[in-house]
């Protein structure tokens, strides 16, 4: 019997970026949810201040303004709703759906210094912008003494 020993491959390190990349895939496919199970959803916001007012702003691409929820209570912006699932559709098949679905909801302290009553909000291009003005701060009034 004449037995034949290959030579063993060569091992050869992988790159600093070879090593991200194949990290990012084991990462991607060991976290996947199964199909059609939903996911919380954290979109990203802009939190801005000026003299007068807060500015908060969400992306939402893709949520329908009927699915977006938008409350003042207790010193807290609530944005919340959700981003319904893609089906699939008679004569389409989808074959890979990345986008993410589910419920999503941002809570955000902004304190008494808001107006309630003079919050408003508009949803244009999948952003919500929520204007907050600040309640006039009432100023100390010189008050003059004569004799």
């Amino acid at each position: 019997m004449n037995t034949r020993l290959s030579r063993p491959a060569r091992w050869s390190p992988l790159s600093f970026d070879d090593l991200r990349k194949e990290m990012n895939r084991i990462f991607e496919t060991s976290f996947e949810r199964p199909e059609g199970q939903a996911q919380v959803i954290a979109p990203l916001a802009n939190f801005a201040e000026t003299e007068k007012e807060f500015e908060i702003s969400l992306d939402l691409p893709g949520i329908k303004l009927e699915e977006v929820n938008v409350e003042f209570r207790d010193g807290h912006l609530c944005i919340s709703g959700e981003r319904k699932q893609v089906t699939e559709e008679k004569g389409k098949t989808f074959h890979r759906i990345e986008q993410t679905h589910g419920e999503f909801r941002r809570v955000i302290a902004l304190g008494n210094e808001v107006d309630a009553e003079k919050i408003s909000a508009k949803y244009e291009h999948g952003v919500l912008t929520v204007t907050a003005p600040k309640v006039s701060a009432v100023q100390p009034k010189k008050i003059n003494v004569t004799t």
